[in-house]
């Protein structure tokens, strides 16, 4: 187990009552100028446009609306002007993950003068802790990102096909997150996040820390959760507890206390990060995708009693062979995910060609240090490109 300090000064509003009787306090405890932001017609579709609106009536309201999935620098630049030009006080997201992370770059973007997209790119994206920041409030509509309780934000520059993690000095200041919001989320959000708080939790299990058990333990119980409940959302959208539990544990998997004690960084992430890059797929299912594939390629004698651990305290599976059970494991996240109706192969989104492969891995690999110890298992340029060619077909798992 390694050293490590965890803080976290994020407030949580959990449930069915804050927004209408909190919201109010919760922003203009911090100035009477706010900047809304939001996505495309949903919260107005929902009503909760409305309701923000008129909890906040006695404010100066401005809007940044039209955000996108897999936020884009644009975003971010006209809100680094609008926060400038009405001297901003404080920053109110409503919607997903995406909104959140353009919002908290755009909080620290109202306190530069320079290209809003160098708060990103700055030393590979990792740090702007030198820069202000506004406080921002949210209100959460999609169970996914885990934005909500960590200073983390990821923004895309399609005119680079880069896209990039940046981290500022704050967390949100308060965190509204209503289960009740997400029972309109479709189908395909719902997959896509459930997997994608899978995924954060599975990049901090694997990890080269030796004797985490405590860590290790709240991972596989989160897993257990996920695996459990995505499936009933799906089914039955309206389940409060369903959605509850998706939202408390995207938020749990991302908010520090899933990484305590962990020694590497991540590797999926930055591999898939260039396919959304270059092609604006869905992030979570573009995770969905590759990690059953990456699981095979670093199972190895060194790996196999970790992905043991993982098949009997998180699928429950039984055996004295430390390597069937990791395989069988393996084998059944790929079955789960694809009970998820996600999309198992990379032409399944849309992908068709292998021609950006090697320059898709070399990103990868140069921003996530893949091979310099980066991530769990050190993975070269050709292993990467063999990863994008592995998703290409159900080769190995049907």
């Amino acid at each position: 187990m390694e050293d490590f300090s965890f803080q976290n000064k994020t407030a949580i509003r959990f449930g069915k009552q804050h927004i209408d009787e909190e919201l109010h306090d919760a922003v203009a405890q911090f100035g009477q100028k706010v900047l809304l932001t939001y996505g495309g017609g949903s919260i107005k579709k929902s009503g909760l446009y409305d309701r923000v609106q008129e909890a906040l009536a006695d404010l100066q309201v401005f809007e940044l609306s039209g955000i996108a999935p897999n936020p884009k620098i644009d975003s971010i630049r006209d809100g680094q002007k609008l926060a400038k030009d009405r001297d901003i006080d404080v920053i109110l997201s409503v919607g997903g993950g995406s909104v959140l992370d353009a919002s908290k770059v755009i909080a620290s973007a109202k306190f530069y003068d320079g290209d809003a997209w160098d708060l990103v790119a700055d030393r590979g994206g990792q740090s702007r802790s030198n820069i202000d920041q506004l406080p921002v409030v949210d209100i959460l509509t999609l169970s996914a990102t885990g934005s909500e309780m960590n200073a983390g934000s990821v923004i895309s520059n399609p005119d680079l096909n880069v896209k990039l993690g940046t981290y500022g000095p704050n967390t949100p200041a308060v965190s509204f997150l209503d289960p009740q919001l997400t029972y309109s989320v479709s189908k395909w959000q719902t997959a896509a996040g459930s997997f994608d708080v899978f995924s954060h939790l599975a990049e901090q299990y694997f990890d080269r820390a030796k004797a985490n058990d405590v860590t290790s333990g709240i991972i596989e119980g989160m897993m257990r959760s996920v695996i459990k409940w995505g499936p009933v959302a799906l089914a039955e959208p309206d389940n409060y507890d369903a959605r509850a539990n998706l939202m408390w544990g995207a938020t749990m998997a991302l908010n520090g206390i899933a990484r305590s004690g962990n020694k590497n960084g991540w590797t999926v992430h930055p591999i898939e990060h260039e396919l959304s890059a270059y092609y604006d797929i869905t992030h979570g299912v573009g995770l969905a995708i590759l990690t059953p594939r990456w699981m095979k390629r670093v199972l190895s004698d060194e790996t196999q009693a970790r992905f043991a651990r993982y098949g009997r305290e998180v699928w429950h599976l039984t055996g004295d062979d430390d390597l069937d059970v990791a395989q069988r494991a393996i084998q059944a996240t790929y079955d789960w995910i694809k009970s998820l109706d996600i999309p198992m192969t990379l032409p399944g989104v849309d992908i068709n060609s292998e021609e950006k492969f090697v320059e898709m891995a070399q990103e990868a690999v140069r921003i996530g240090r893949l091979n310099q110890n980066g991530g769990y298992v050190n993975l070269t340029v050709d292993d990467v490109t063999a990863l994008y060619h592995d998703s290409m077909t159900t080769v190995g798992f049907e």
